[in-house]
């Protein structure tokens, strides 16, 4: 059997934390390719890192991966990607590395059709899964132009890319993720802008859920290559990050159980075939007491490391069945340890957090569930994937100390805790909602 060598498109937490999780199931030091070095995989002693200025140039980063395989003749080649801009290149792409790389992700077609949250929005409303009321406008095409008509819409709405990957390729003053829009006039003010940046493709203008950033949650699935769901994890988000560029994204989550949506999204993703890894955002709606599914990201997500810190390693997926070509029965990949449900659900509760604890707790604002998060953390339950055990250069842990300082100006810039506790009591919606 030859051996691993893991190699992970992406600079950001998500790439490290895919690469801390191949260094802790196998061992292996996996290639890191970004455009730059980043403080998060700068001196970093559990992988390699390789920086690619033109990683956005599909002939680059091909180029860039069939010179790394060159030099590692002699393994079993497998690359992933911690963004949907990096999953669609190696998808697009994949005719041009497979002779050399395992890709572990669906075809192009039924990538582009659920990655964008127009035709993810129909297919929820063809399964009857919840999803936010939504009006398209159109920046190219036929249906291109004009004012959307948002007449079933109450101001405030959230207004976001369709494509998350083709909107990477776009930049203009004010740029966010997600946007939150108070006004008509507002949102007219924003697709010009948008319009003006050159995005051609179309936005989502929808339904504004109530509550802050702990009504969030996220789902991760992963399906056989028969399109069967064997595994599932599903965790409570408390806390979500907020500066501009990392908006939405999971601060603190902890793993809990929630057996309807995993159905719903089992229904979902065996209805269309799906293959591999999914991660789903959500958010818990209290006006009717259901879960309503926003997006699905075709792969382990930027917080992925919350399963493998619950003590189920998600990259091990990967290996057992698409590189070893075994049946990817949880309890066989992941061991007999692991706390599962007969349906392949994670059953342990930890936190994860990119946080320090005493910031995380300070802007969970329900008293039990900070209490939860108090008591994970005391029972030594809680991982912070930036910190692990074989990281041990000075020069880095000196970085990641004044990062986790940081942490507490960026948040009292971007997100004010007056602010938090306003939207958690008194208004309508978190900017979350992604």
């Amino acid at each position: 059997m030859k051996r691993l060598q893991p190699v992970v498109l992406g600079g950001d937490i998500g790439a490290y934390s895919l690469a801390r999780s191949f260094h802790e199931a196998y061992g292996v030091t996996p290639v890191v390719v970004s455009g730059m070095s980043t403080g998060l995989v700068r001196h970093s002693r559990i992988l390699r890192h390789v920086a690619e200025p033109r990683i956005d140039d599909p002939e680059a980063i091909v180029a860039r991966l069939r010179e790394i395989a060159a030099e590692h003749a002699d393994a079993d080649l497998l690359v992933v990607g911690s963004a949907d801009w990096l999953v669609r290149l190696l998808v697009e792409n994949r005719d041009r590395l497979e002779d050399l790389y395992t890709v572990p992700y669906v075809e192009e077609k039924l990538l582009h059709r659920l990655t964008d949250k127009e035709g993810f929005g129909d297919l929820c409303a063809e399964l009857g899964v919840a999803h936010p009321t939504t009006v398209v406008h159109q920046f190219a095409g036929q249906d291109a132009g004009g004012e959307p008509d948002t007449s079933g819409l109450t101001f405030p709405v959230i207004a976001k890319a369709a494509s998350t990957a083709a909107y990477h390729e776009v930049e203009f003053a004010g740029k966010k993720k997600v946007f939150l829009v108070e006004s008509r006039d507002e949102l007219t003010d924003l697709l010009e802008r948008v319009r003006a940046a050159g995005y051609t493709g179309t936005f989502v203008i929808q339904d504004y859920i109530p509550g802050d950033d702990s009504g969030m949650r996220i789902l991760t699935c992963y399906s056989d290559a028969e399109g069967k769901v064997r595994f599932s994890a599903f965790g409570h988000v408390l806390l979500e990050e907020h500066t501009p560029g990392a908006l939405g994204n999971p601060a603190g989550i902890i793993t809990q159980t929630e057996r309807e949506v995993v159905a719903q999204a089992t229904r979902l993703l065996e209805h269309v075939g799906w293959t591999g890894f999914a991660n789903f955002d959500l958010k818990y709606d209290p006006r009717d007491g259901r879960y309503v599914f926003f997006e699905l990201n075709p792969r382990l997500g930027r917080s992925n490391f919350y399963i493998t810190a619950a003590g189920a390693n998600a990259v091990r997926f990967y290996v057992h069945e698409h590189l070893r070509g075994l049946d990817p029965d949880p309890r066989a990949v992941l061991g007999p340890d692991v706390a599962l449900s007969a349906a392949g659900e994670l059953e342990g509760r930890h936190l994860y957090t990119v946080l320090p604890g005493p910031l995380l707790r300070r802007y969970v604002l329900d008293p039990s569930v900070r209490a939860d998060a108090r008591r994970l953390a005391r029972r030594r339950r809680s991982t912070n994937p930036l910190w692990y055990r074989a990281e041990t250069d000075p020069r880095r842990i000196a970085y990641l100390c004044l990062a986790q300082l940081n942490q507490w100006r960026k948040y009292a810039r971007h997100y004010p805790l007056a602010e938090a506790r306003r939207l958690a009591w008194r208004g309508p919606a978190s900017t979350g909602q992604v």
